[in-house]
């Protein structure tokens, strides 16, 4: 695909993060961009929408309004079935229709990219990238899954962002194999964990995506298996004394990490180790850039971060009770966010959102298994209700399986069933000097509900 061919564009589903951000980006180059969400209303507009409308893409109901004669391409993604009466309409018409990860790959050949793989991390070392090359004259361009605060002070949804520069950096999705459709002129591989595919699918996704790559290719050296596709170690990044961009002497205050890299002290205002490999991560990318040590540790540290990776919804200070809201979902990334917590306070509060039935079944197993090593014996964890967003799926295993599990280990963990009930569940189990971490994927609904539970404190 050639992304000139094309002058109009329609998004089915646009207000989705990945739909959203290749949205408007296009729109930033010029083409004519539209959209429509299931979501959207044209009495009470989400904010999504009216910023969309304040950069000029129109929005619609996802009735079919919107596509006619006059659209040169329908832009869909994994989560739009065929039989969605958007895509009927454009085969109808004769419109070709393409997947959103096709379309993100044609941008990326057109410009060089620096391109962020690995089941976990990625928004945010996405981002991390984005903030090291802006703070240091770079203008790069951005294609991400999450907003980035400072976009998101700008009026923006904060997860794409138009240069002048010459560097575009993309967070490129394994789940649905799309990253092999990337020929980036930089990658990096941030870890390899059982996330939606086996690890052995994984390793041969990884591997072409290392193939794909231009010119540098950048693993991090803590993982075996990542360790295994590295192409120069030089290039590499860890918390091994090998590694070309090496950490070492983590120590988490309050709502900041720091850490050292070749005797030079890095604070990044973030929470989580793995947030260390994040900003190593980073900064190993923009040193294939060419920018010196020195300067990207001085960007990180008024790096804002990013839409629900470990974002503070709000605090008392008199009880010191805490909440904060993660994107984690999957084992290692749930575990990862609860690790981050437990410096903050004696008791952390866990709840967690499945989203959807088909990755609950896939890694409860491991899913209980990781939780349970994680909790210490003041911790509790709350299971939810499936989040379903529609379409045909297989209903038959409930989250009760999860919390069963960790039960049987000795730690404490509940089913809560819907919102209104993990909120009363969260009170019941509530105590000063805690921290409530709410964690969970797709929903476009959690981060209302952690300032509701802020507000009920």
């Amino acid at each position: 695909m050639d992304i000139n061919s094309y002058s109009s564009y329609f998004f089915v589903g646009i207000a989705g993060t990945g739909m959203s951000a290749i949205a408007q980006y296009l729109n930033g180059i010029g083409k004519q961009v539209s959209g429509s969400d299931r979501l959207f209303s044209t009495t009470e507009k989400m904010l999504s929408q009216t910023q969309f409308e304040a950069q000029g893409i129109s929005c619609y109901f996802q009735d079919g309004s919107g596509i006619s004669n006059q659209t040169d391409v329908v832009i869909v993604s994994t989560a739009i079935e065929e039989s969605n009466i958007e895509y009927q309409k454009a085969l109808k018409l004769n419109i070709p229709i393409v997947k959103r990860s096709e379309l993100l790959a044609a941008i990326s050949d057109s410009i060089k990219t620096i391109a962020v793989g690995g089941t976990s991390g990625k928004s945010t070392t996405t981002a991390m990238i984005f903030h090291i090359l802006e703070k240091c004259g770079k203008s790069p361009s951005l294609i991400t899954g999450a907003g980035l605060s400072d976009l998101q002070d700008k009026g923006l949804p904060g997860n794409a962002w138009n240069g002048k520069g010459e560097w575009l950096v993309i967070e490129s999705d394994e789940s649905d194999g799309s990253i092999v459709n990337y020929h980036p002129e930089i990658a990096l591989l941030l870890n390899i964990d059982r996330d939606h595919k086996e690890f052995e699918e994984l390793i041969d996704l990884f591997s072409i995506f290392k193939s794909h790559t231009k010119s540098t290719f950048i693993v991090n050296q803590d993982f075996e298996l990542t360790r295994k596709l590295s192409q120069d170690i030089k290039n590499d990044f860890g918390t091994q004394n090998n590694a070309g961009i090496t950490g070492s002497n983590f120590e988490q205050k309050g709502f900041s990490i720091n850490f050292q890299i070749d005797g030079k002290n890095c604070v990044v205002p973030l929470i989580g180790r793995h947030n260390m490999e994040n900003a190593l991560a980073a900064i190993a990318a923009a040193k294939a850039v060419g920018i010196s040590l020195n300067d990207a540790i001085n960007a990180l540290a008024d790096f804002k971060g990013i839409y629900r990776r470990a974002q503070l919804v709000g605090s008392r200070k008199d009880t010191n009770q805490y909440v904060i809201d993660d994107f984690a979902h999957n084992p290692a990334e749930v575990a990862s966010a609860i690790r981050a917590c437990q410096t903050i306070a004696p008791k952390v509060i866990a709840y967690f959102q499945p989203h959807g039935f088909g990755p609950l079944s896939f890694m409860h197993k491991e899913l209980g298994e990781m939780v349970a090593k994680t909790l210490r014996n003041e911790d509790i964890f709350l299971i939810g209700d499936v989040y379903y967003a529609g379409g045909t799926v297989d209903k038959n295993i409930s989250p009760v399986i999860v919390s069963d599990a960790i039960n049987k280990t000795g730690k404490n963990a509940k089913f809560v069933g819907n919102k209104q009930q993990a909120l009363k569940a969260i009170l019941e189990e509530l105590n000063n000097n805690t921290v409530i971490l709410t964690m969970g994927a797709r929903d476009p609904k959690l981060d209302v509900f952690a300032k509701e539970i802020f507000e009920a404190l």
